[in-house]
Formats: C-alpha cells, structure tokens, sequence
C-alpha cells in the first residue's frame, strides 16, 4: 500500500542542502529549469524562514547551511565588488561578514545580513584573485583601494 503524504506550506518536503542542491521529499530535484526557477522563487521571510514563492502560491524550505550560492564576482569601476548570486540577483561584496565553513568554502552574508551565500569555485576563484596578503594579514585590492579581510 503507498502512503500519500500531504504537504502543508509549513511542511513542503522542500530542502536545500550544504551543497545548494535542491530535493522534495528525499528525491533530488535535478531539471535545469526547475533549479533555476526554484532558486529565483527563494525568498527570505520577515520570520528569517526561507521561502519559495511562485505568484500567489508558497511554501517554507528547510535549509541546511546556506541558502543562496555566490556564482559571480563582478567589479564595479575599480572601486567595489559584487558577488552575483544563484536567484540572479546582485549586490555588494560584504567583505567584514566573508567566513570560511567548515569544507574550507567563503560565505558571505547577503540579503541585508539575512541569509548567507556560499561560494561556488568559480566566484572563490575569482575572488582570490583580489586577495593579497600584507603582514601576515589578507585585503582584497581594487585599484588604490584595500579593505580587511577578518578571514
């Protein structure tokens, strides 16, 4: 006999994993075009839940570390870094909040500080071609300009 589960917003079976991988209940969710869609309906609620929106339908996600993945970075006139992020939006490198977890990737606090974006190879790539290391200390150099990385 198949049990039928009924799903709740609240309990979708939805989930993102340490690695950003999509799955519903259990099953990865692996269609190009339902990742994508997924990823750009990801919103963060005024609770801090993540939730997945498409029109007036939603539910919660559970997410195991990070919620968004960091695929870019792009510079801005020599004068700032943006990180591109996997729901296609963009917005300034927040250097003070970069950590490192624990398989050794950046993340980043994104979302006004809401959420954290872990960084794909790509974006940790291109970041590190930005870092220099001073004094036994790290900075990320644009131009004439240094900040502090606190890594």
């Amino acid at each position: 006999m198949v049990t039928v589960r009924w799903h709740t917003r609240e309990d979708s079976g939805l989930r993102i994993d340490r690695q950003q991988r999509w799955w519903h209940d259990g099953e990865r969710l692996e269609h190009p075009r339902v990742v994508e869609a997924f990823n750009r309906g990801l919103e963060v609620a005024d609770d801090g839940r993540y939730v997945l929106r498409f029109g007036p339908d939603w539910a919660y996600v559970e997410v195991e570390s990070c919620a968004y993945t960091a695929v870019a970075i792009d510079e801005s006139e020599g004068q700032r870094l943006s990180v591109r992020l996997s729901d296609r939006t963009a917005e300034w490198l927040d250097v003070a909040s970069l950590q490192l977890d624990e398989d050794g990737a950046l993340t980043v606090l994104v979302k006004a500080g809401r959420a954290r974006a872990r960084f794909s190879r790509d974006a940790q790539y291109q970041l590190g071609q930005y870092l220099v290391e001073e004094n036994g200390a790290l900075f990320i150099k644009l131009g004439t300009h240094s900040e502090a990385v606190p890594l």
